[in-house]
This record gives structure tokens, sequence and C-alpha cells, in this order.
């Protein structure tokens, strides 16, 4: 899953939440931009780009070929004790059992979040629309003469940089090249200059919208200008390259990007695919044996154009494998586009017969397309034990750790849990009790606690020491029954419930779940490497509780946890990838809902 966690907010992908060729080569240009902008191109000839009586345009080679450079363009460089207790075991199956099939769906499911938040904004009052101080500069639809140009600058709420603002939204936009081309004969007339975040932007958009022969110019033009080209100027080459008879060209380009900075996994990706485009297969494997050598990861694009090429190319079955296992390893969830060229070159595969469709998994973990069994969401003894180490070690005995609450605090409650049975649930109270109506907190932690209690549950609920003080919100019975229910241990009132939680938690056994709302994202960024933190991801899931709905007086539900784990896997005869949707909008936490399921028919 992709991006550091912050306890304030999740940030959903549109996924295809890639970047544009526009959007990405952009912040490239701005990039570049603040090192360059104030050099100059100067006219050493000025000349006409439009000619406002014939309906063609000069070529802009043919007229940017006679500028001449007045200054020198700067480049950048650029298992616990309680882990065996069958009696524990037995009674989670219940629970799962009794609460999984009526649930919704989990929080972790892709789209809850979208859903959630459509939900809130139907029910928040519309904020009043504003209007905004600096509008966006429209381009026009067709090219405009030096004068009609002018008019519009002078017209213009904010003429500074209306240059660079102008070609912004044709960027956007997509503008028709000839429309930018008339706005650089203006510039160059009015001001005798073109400036590089000018001309940048402008090959941007010729990359963009597939203008080779422009290309091509524009790269003659600033290599005989320029002894060196930024960074961003030469991953648009490479990008504009790629795509052309002149594809091998972009590899120079990389060569020259690698003298001064590591090349970037979009570089990297560009002449793979300009490779696999022109059928040297070959070299595009190479390509990529360098950038994961690098530690570089790949985007999804590059996958794609490997399985593609696979299609037409035999020999590389190793290769694509490995691809499906970093998957699997990092947590990579495919696009959709990118799921359709993996089933395409299974399907392709000789003397195999591979059959692949589309499917879902049911609450038991069983694919509904072949009727395997996927893998449980459960970690492995050796899993848990590690995982508990880390999270102890990291999370619980961090750095940080005394920021949230004191020494002789957490030891109290350590010895606290030593002294009781192994808990089966532990209740984050404040968190839980904040989900129903103001002033009613107590009531509705009674209820979560009856609900659990019912099942015959070992209960933990962690609270601070406010809810013990009789109030509207706590009343004095309610917090009593809650206290014959479940153990209770009240921190100080400027504590941090979390660490407490991870740790009773931890500490009951593999069985033990908790009940909070808080997606512990704060946590999960503190342990020290990926593999860690998508053991715990997979330790989250499997054991968080979340209350999808409450209703004073109504049966408590809680949202649905899930039985299996959401990774790519195989087994040899058949291979389950999880994949985004197009057009799904999932976040960091989330984890998609639709599967390709391939078998081996052999």
């Amino acid at each position: 899953m992709r991006l550091s966690d912050h306890r304030h907010a999740f940030f959903c992908r549109h996924e295809t939440a890639h970047l544009t060729v526009y959007s990405s080569s952009i912040l490239l240009l701005t990039m570049s931009s603040l090192l360059i902008l104030k050099t100059r191109i100067c006219l050493k000839y000025i000349s006409p780009l439009f000619n406002p009586s014939t309906a063609g345009f000069t070529p802009l080679n043919n007229v940017i070929s006679k500028l001449s450079v007045s200054s020198r363009l700067l480049c950048t460089k650029g298992g616990s004790r309680h882990a065996g207790n069958n009696r524990k075991e037995d009674r989670q199956r219940e629970f799962n059992i009794r609460e999984r099939l009526p649930f919704p769906k989990s929080v972790f499911a892709a789209g809850t979040a979208k859903r959630t938040a459509e939900y809130q904004k139907k029910r928040a009052e519309e904020e009043p629309d504003f209007p905004r101080k600096n509008k966006r500069v429209e381009p026009p639809d067709h090219p405009l003469t030096a004068s009609e140009w002018k008019s519009l600058k002078l017209t213009s709420p904010n003429p500074d940089r209306f240059d660079v603002r102008m070609i912004s939204s044709m960027l956007a936009d997509g503008t028709d090249i000839n429309v930018a081309k008339s706005l650089l004969a203006y510039v160059a007339m009015d001001t005798g200059t073109l400036s590089y975040e000018l001309l940048l932007r402008y090959l941007t958009l010729c990359v963009g919208s597939g203008h080779h022969s422009e290309v091509f110019d524009m790269y003659d033009i600033m290599r005989s200008r320029f002894r060196t080209l930024d960074t961003g100027a030469s991953s648009l080459f490479i990008k504009g390259f790629s795509r052309t008879e002149r594809w091998k060209e972009a590899l120079t380009i990389l060569e020259n990007i690698k003298r001064a900075i590591t090349p970037s996994p979009r570089n990297y990706g560009d002449t793979i695919a300009g490779a696999v485009l022109h059928g040297d297969g070959d070299t595009a494997w190479a390509l990529y044996a360098e950038l994961m050598e690098k530690g570089l990861i790949p985007n999804q694009e590059t996958w794609q154009a490997l399985f593609q090429c696979g299609l037409s190319h035999q020999g590389h079955e190793d290769g694509l494998q490995a691809i499906l296992l970093h998957m699997r390893d990092n947590q990579i969830y495919p696009e959709e586009t990118l799921a359709k060229d993996i089933k395409a070159w299974f399907d392709s595969l000789p003397e195999q017969k591979w059959i692949g469709s589309w499917s879902t998994v049911d609450p038991r973990g069983v694919c509904r397309s072949c009727q395997a069994e996927l893998e449980s969401i459960q970690l492995s003894r050796e899993e848990y034990t590690q995982l508990k180490d880390r999270v102890m070690g990291d999370v619980i005995q961090g750095r940080d750790v005394f920021n949230k609450t004191t020494p002789e605090e957490l030891e109290s409650f350590k010895n606290f849990v030593k002294r009781k049975p192994a808990f089966d649930v532990v209740i984050d109270g404040l968190n839980v009790a904040n989900i129903g109506i103001k002033g009613n907190q107590s009531q509705t932690l009674l209820e979560v606690v009856s609900e659990l209690e019912r099942q015959g549950l070992v209960i933990l609920v962690l609270g601070r020491k406010h809810m013990q003080r009789p109030s509207r919100s706590w009343d004095r019975h309610d917090m009593s029954l809650v206290q014959q229910k479940a153990h209770c241990f009240f921190t100080d009132n400027i504590s941090e419930d979390d660490p407490f939680l991870l740790y009773a938690t931890l500490h009951s056994g593999n069985h033990c779940n908790f009940v909070s709302r808080d997606l512990m994202r704060d946590h999960k960024a503190c342990l020290p490497d990926g593999a860690t933190r998508r053991l715990f991801f997979k330790w989250q899931r499997g054991h968080q509780l979340v209350l999808s709905s409450y209703t004073p007086g109504k049966r408590v539900r809680f949202q649905r946890i899930l039985s299996y784990d959401t990774i790519v896997q195989t087994n040899g005869g058949s291979w389950h990838i999880p994949y985004d949707e197009n057009g799904a909008e999932r976040c960091t936490y989330e984890v998609p809902q639709k599967w390709l399921c391939l078998t081996n028919a052999k």
C-alpha cells in the first residue's frame, strides 16, 4: 500500500492515482525553474512565429534557431504463554462465526472511506462558495495574433507572469499546440526573450500531445544552446524519444543523467517501454534489472510493458513471476489494466492451460471462481512472535513513549496485566464511548461491554481517570456496571491509550482482538522497516473490531473481520491476485475487493 502515515488524515488514492504526463512533467518543470527562472534566451534576430496574413505557422525551429544565448544556463546535477490455550482459540472461533456473516464490510475494504466521506458530506451543511482572488487563466480555442494576445494580457486580472500562467493552463487543458506556438511568437516579439521556463512548458505540451517532430526540434535547439540539460528537460526528452524511431537516443540521455544523479523510476520506465515498443526485449529486461539493483520502486506502467513484452518474447517467465512475488512481498496491488495484461500473458503460455477469471472472495475466504481457500489473515506463531517483539521494542518502549505516559504508569500497567488472565478483547474505552450521542458516553461503553460479555469473553477496558468521576457524560451507575463486567485500567488524563491497548492485546496472545476506531497509523509508522509494517497491518486487519453503527438500546454490531489475507498468493497450481478496479478510490489502509483467479487446468 504507498505513502508515510499521519494521525490527522488518510489519503485516498485515485490510482488510479497516477499522475498524467502533464501533471508529472509540470512538477519537474517547476523544480527546474526554481534554479533557472532568470535565465533568458534573447533574440538575436526577432522574427515572427505567426504571420497574420497566412493560415499557417512558421516552424518554431526555424525561428528559435536564430536565437542566441545571453546568459549561461544554470543546470542541476543534479507465541506467547497464552498462544496455545485451546479454550481461548475455541472461544475466538465462536466469536468470529457469530459476528462475521451478518456484519457490513470491513473498515479496511476498498471504497469504505470514500462512502463514509460522501455520507458525512451529505449530512454537513454546504459551505458558501467564495469567489477566488486569482481566477484561472483560460486559454483560447484557436491561435491568436500578437495584438490579440496583447489585448488579452492587458485585460487579465493579473498580468504578471501571464505567459507562464497561460501555457500552464494549456497544459492542463491539452490545448492545441498551434495556440501555444502563437503565444510564444507574441512573447518573443513583445519582450525580446523566451524564458527557459516557458520553453520547458512548451516542450511538456509537445511531449504530452505526441508532436514528435517538435520534440526533435526542441532537442536540437537546446543541445546547441546549452552544454547540459537539467533533469526536467532530460526526463521529457526520454519520454518523447522513447515513443519514436529514435528511441535509442533515450538510452543516451539516460546515461547522461546517471553521471549526475540516479535516474528516477519513471526515467527507467520510459526507456523500458520504448525498448518493448520497438521489439528489443533483452534491452528492456536489462534496464529493469538495473532499476531493481538500484533499489528503485518500479511503476505499474513498467510492469505492464514487461508483461506485454512477454506476449511476444518467450523466455522471461521467471522474471514475470518474480514481479508477481515482488507484489506479494511488498503488498502491492496491480491496477485493472495491468491485471488484464497479466491474465493475457498467462493465457498465452505455450503448452500450459491456464484458466483466468475475474472473481471475488466470500467471507469464509473461499474464491467464488475456483472454490480454493485463500491464505488466512491470522499470523503464524513465528510471525506473531516477531511482530510482538518489534512492537514492544519500537512502539511500547520507543523513544517517544514517555511523551505519552510516565515510566511509573507504564510499569504499573504491565504489572496489572501480568496479574490478570489472558484477555479475549481489549477496548479503547474513550474512543468507543465517543461514537454515541454526546452526554451518553458511559451508556455507549456499557452497551458495547455488555454485548461482548454476553459472548463469554474476558474483557479489558482502557479508560482515563476522569471517566470515574460522575458527570453528565459519565454516569456513576453505568461505570459501576462496566467495572463489574470487565477488567478496567484507568490512565492519567494526559496519557495516550494506544500503547497500553497494543501492549495488552499482544501480551494476551494471538487470539486477542481489540476494539477501536483508531487505525493506528502513527504506531505503524514507528516500526523500522516495510516488512514489519506490513506484518502489523496484517495483524491489525485480523484483530481490530470497529463498530459499524450504534443506536442506543439496539444490539451493538461490529464491522466484519476478514478471515483471509489480501495479497498476491500462489500454490504453484493457481494464482490469486487482488487488483484495483478502474476508477475505484482506495485509501492506503484499505484493500481491494476484486480478484484475478488463475488456475492451471493440466
